[in-house]
């Protein structure tokens, strides 16, 4: 097996993007990144490829594991048809040390997340952590029982007043026990209003829930940064925002919605499953210490 590093990511996207796409719906994060580095037209922080790493491991012209980190975040990986293939791992791990790149944990499906994890921190005498335990999920059709609730509409500038403690505050949730940290940096949130992608939804005139649309791939799109403010939930509101907004991605011609749910949140899996959303697979975050 040989391990490839890239500096071209025209070149990776044509090595590996058939193999990403055979199971698009459980790698909507590498191939939704990989699709936006290549197109080039985003940039905005850690979206240069030019920062990225990417790699795959081949057994001769065949590509048997993709890896992609944008910096600084942590690796992603895919195995092609999810064999995860010890050799291989440790063909992808040499090569990473051979050129002197750390990574500082991995995010992918679960057992290739903990084979990767085993193979990368044992000989270096790392300790490594599960940071979060997540399920994918794909959709196809919206439950028509599902209720409307309030109304949906794009972010726009005046919801700044309240967008940046919705941002963080989601991220705060994401990782147990941070507090909300509002950055002084008003592009970070104007970036998020700029991708005509973010939804407020509304009730009475009152905004009470968001969502955003990501990492779009050849049929599909991720829904993501779901967030109710505290003293708006159990209401409904997150259920809401996300089946009108995955309907909305439906009528606009994608075949599939995709999302991540955090499996120590039984009440989020059970409402996505109850929108329409099913199972694809597990996946965890690890960190490398």
């Amino acid at each position: 097996m040989d391990f490839v590093l890239y500096d071209n990511v025209a070149q990776f996207y044509d090595d590996v993007f058939e193999v990403l796409l055979t199971h698009e719906a459980q790698n909507t994060l590498i191939l939704g990144n990989l699709v936006t580095g290549y197109k080039g037209e985003d940039k905005f922080g850690w979206r240069d490829p030019a920062n990225w790493v990417m790699t795959t491991v081949k057994q001769g012209e065949k590509v048997v594991l993709v890896g992609l980190m944008t910096p600084p975040f942590k690796i992603t990986l895919y195995a092609l048809d999810n064999n995860v293939d010890k050799i291989s791992i440790k063909c992808l791990v040499d090569g990473l040390n051979a050129n002197g790149i750390p990574i500082p944990g991995v995010v992918t499906e679960k057992s290739l997340a903990e084979a990767f994890a085993d193979e990368y921190c044992t000989p270096r005498d790392l300790t490594h952590k599960i940071t979060m335990s997540q399920r994918i999920y794909k959709l196809t059709n919206v439950n028509p029982e599902i209720s409307k609730i309030g109304t949906l509409r794009l972010a726009n500038q005046q919801d700044l007043s309240f967008l940046p403690f919705w941002v963080e505050g989601f991220h705060a949730d994401a990782v147990q026990g941070s507090d909300v940290n509002v950055s002084e940096d008003i592009e970070k949130y104007n970036y998020h209003i700029s991708q005509g992608k973010l939804y407020v939804l509304e009730v009475d005139g009152t905004p009470v829930s968001m969502t955003k649309v990501a990492r779009e791939t050849p049929n599909g799109v991720c829904v993501g940064l779901v967030y109710t403010p505290p003293y708006w939930r159990g209401k409904g509101y997150a259920s809401g925002v996300v089946a009108q907004v995955s309907q909305v991605c439906l009528d606009k011609g994608f075949k599939l919605c995709t999302l991540y749910t955090d499996l120590t949140n039984p009440t989020s899996n059970n409402i996505y499953q109850k929108i329409g959303y099913k199972p694809v697979c597990d996946s965890l975050e690890i960190t490398f210490e």
